[in-house]
């Protein structure tokens, strides 16, 4: 029975991508997206207005707050409909930060560069000590630091070897790189190394409330890491713990690795190091408070308008850019594209929503709590020890339970990798998709989108749709310095972001949102096996 019906499925998605393959485009609307995107474009406007207005904005703090408002005054300003914020509960409390001023006094004065780490505290004005390596790798390290840290500078990471750049900063997608998405690698078994990694997981969130408390206790003024880059890059994300009631630590800062590591051979060289820091971050709640999604919509106007097509980019960032690339970008082009459509005059048969995702970068949150209301969810572990486990950790996620909205949504398209234009799609091994994608994507061959992967991509929002058998798709895009420079660093800015590319990006947005929501047919799906 089982394979009848998973042969039935194959047969209704080839029929249906048939059917949706052969319609042909509407080439005079392609014409009309393609003039309003390249001639009319304020994707760089709203970009600049969203980083450099607005700033960085880490999910639930105040800059975070700060766009969402902005985004439903530009959306309710360019005439969409249903414009609202959606909470999604107990994400953690809100943080902010103003300044970290980080300087050798001795041997001799130096300027240090280092950026604290999401939800940990703050000096409470400057303060002096002397640096010393500390090295925790599990809870029995702590008893030989027992009483000599007090007043102490505490180094947390080891060494990292300097390692020069080898590729180009700035780098797109040639013949060879695309052919090379094409080549579909057939998955291994599974190897059994789940237990293994589960321990590491258990075992790493015993430790860091140990490790934090204990510094707390002996007195630590503040703990320095290495930056996760080189090249005087500071790659920085979270620390402390966002959870109200759970220790903190003490001010945590990441350091340029070329000065930590200086710092670090001093000390086993046995100088005496002396440190100055003065970090201004704060709660800005004392309990854990919501996060937000901006949702709104040009409503549908055919026999399919209850039918819905999803374009999303998450608009939370970490703190130490401005977001721009991660994901200012995909926010941007998103509502460009929904601006175009609205702007030549749409009226699609099927709704078109946007979602500016909170809470991507600490997981997908705020797509997957907007997906379990709307479409669908596993329902909680009963077993309490598997409901501390994220979900791929457990064992038996239960059977989906689908919401009333599951066979509403026609397909989601997200956005966030980077400013780099588009070069195609990834079809999430959904094989009625390609020809759909092929035909969708042709009247662009000529800006660069050429290619239908038939692969899989992950880690971004597109992931919480695809993972309850929903048609969710990423896009392809040039890595420009995306994965060189910015992800996650002080150097995502607006300068590192690339106008022509977000032009293009967002006519093609615009254009495959208003195919699939004038196809004949809801966008094809893929067979789901169970977990």
């Amino acid at each position: 029975m089982k394979r009848y019906v998973l042969a039935a499925s194959l047969a209704m998605a080839v029929g249906a991508a048939s059917a949706q393959s052969t319609t042909p485009v509407d080439l005079d609307m392609v014409a009309r997206i393609r003039q309003e995107a390249f001639q009319h474009s304020q994707v760089m406007a709203t970009l600049q207005e969203l980083t450099e207005d607005v700033g960085p904005r880490l999910t639930a703090s105040p800059n975070m707050d700060k766009a969402n408002a902005w985004a439903r005054e530009k959306l309710s300003g360019w005439g969409m409909a249903n414009v609202h914020d959606e909470a999604f509960d107990k994400f953690g409390r809100g943080w902010d930060y103003s300044h970290s001023r980080v300087e050798m006094v001795s041997p001799h004065a130096v300027p240090l560069y280092a950026i604290p780490k999401a939800w940990t505290p703050g000096t409470n004005g400057p303060v002096e000590g002397d640096a010393m390596i500390v090295s925790i790798k599990s809870k029995d390290d702590l008893e030989q630091y027992k009483g000599k840290l007090k007043g102490k500078i505490a180094f947390v990471s080891d060494a990292r070897e300097y390692k020069p750049g080898t590729e180009a900063d700035w780098q797109r997608l040639d013949a060879d790189g695309l052919a090379k998405l094409h080549e579909f690698e057939v998955p291994a078994d599974r190897n059994g190394d789940a237990g293994d990694r589960m321990k590491r997981f258990r075992d790493r969130m015993e430790l860091v409330p140990l490790v934090n408390k204990f510094l707390v206790d002996e007195g630590v003024l503040a703990a320095v890491s290495i930056s996760s880059r080189d090249n005087g890059i500071i790659g920085v994300s979270g620390g402390g713990s966002r959870t109200a009631g759970d220790p903190v630590g003490v001010p945590d800062v990441a350091m340029l690795a070329e000065q930590y590591n200086q710092i670090m051979r001093d000390l086993k060289a046995g100088k005496t190091v002396r440190l100055r820091i003065d970090v201004d971050s704060h709660f800005t709640t004392d309990d854990d408070r919501a996060g937000y999604n901006t949702i709104a919509e040009i409503p549908g106007s055919g026999p399919k308008a209850s039918e819905i097509v999803m374009l999303g980019a998450h608009m939370d960032s970490w703190h130490s850019g401005t977001g721009a690339s991660d994901n200012g970008a995909g926010v941007a082009v998103m509502m460009e594209a929904m601006r175009i459509l609205k702007a030549v005059g749409a009226h699609p048969n099927r709704t078109i929503r946007v979602a500016l995702w909170s809470g991507e970068e600490q997981g997908l949150i705020g797509s997957a709590e907007y997906v379990a209301k709307h479409f669908a969810a596993y329902p909680p572990p009963k077993d309490p020890e598997q409901a501390k486990l994220p979900s791929f950790f457990r064992q038996d996620r239960g059977e989906l339970q689908f919401k009333p909205g599951y066979d509403k949504l026609s397909v989601y398209f997200n956005l966030d990798n980077g400013s780099g234009k588009i070069r195609g799609v990834y079809a999430q091994q959904n094989m009625a998709a390609m020809p759909i994608f092929e035909s969708w994507i042709k009247p662009f061959n000529d800006v660069g989108a050429t290619d239908v992967v038939s692969g899989d991509t992950g880690s971004t929002d597109h992931v919480s749709f695809d993972r309850v058998g929903l048609p969710g798709f990423q896009f392809v895009q040039d890595d420009l310095d995306y994965f060189s420079n910015v992800h996650h660093t002080n150097l995502d800015t607006l300068d590192h972001a690339s106008a022509e590319d977000l032009k293009q990006a967002a006519a093609i947005v615009a254009s495959l949102a208003y195919d699939a929501a004038m196809a004949p047919q809801r966008f094809p799906r893929k067979p789901m096996s169970k977990n």
